[in-house]
C-alpha cells in the first residue's frame, strides 16, 4: 500500500521557519522525482520544488528561491521542505508528490501551513 505522510505544517510568524517533511512507504523511493506543491484557498494548485531521484538536482519556483530548500534521503524514504523567511503568501496546504512516468504518481494527504503577518 502506497503512503506519503506529511508533516511539519503549522502556524508560524512572518520572517520565521519550518521543515516538512514526507516519509514514502509502498514504493522504491529512491527510484521515484520528489516534489513539494501547495494550493492556497481559492488558487490553483502550484510546484514548489522538485529534486531528482538521486539529489543531484532540483528545481523551484520563482517565488520560494533563495528561501526554500528540498532535500531528500533515500535511506530513510523521506523527501523535506525547509522553509526560511516564510510571508503571509507562503500560507497553503503543502502536498508531496512522487512521479515516475509510467510507473506511478502518488499524492499525501497534505500539511497546513499558515504564516501570520
Amino acid at each position: 500500500q502506497v503512503q506519503l505522510v506529511e508533516s511539519g505544517g503549522g502556524l508560524v510568524q512572518s520572517g520565521g521557519s519550518l521543515r516538512l517533511s514526507c516519509v514514502a512507504s509502498g514504493f522504491t523511493f529512491s527510484t521515484y522525482v520528489m516534489s513539494w506543491y501547495r494550493q492556497a484557498p481559492g488558487k490553483e494548485r502550484e510546484l514548489v520544488a522538485g529534486i531528482t531521484q538521486d539529489g543531484g538536482t532540483t528545481t523551484y519556483a520563482d517565488s520560494v528561491k533563495g528561501r526554500f530548500t528540498i532535500s531528500r534521503d533515500n535511506a530513510k524514504n523521506t523527501v523535506y521542505l525547509r522553509m526560511n523567511s516564510m510571508k503571509p503568501e507562503d500560507t497553503a496546504v503543502y502536498s508531496c508528490n512522487a512521479i515516475k512516468w509510467g510507473w506511478g504518481n502518488y499524492w499525501g494527504q497534505g500539511t497546513q501551513v499558515t504564516v501570520s503577518s
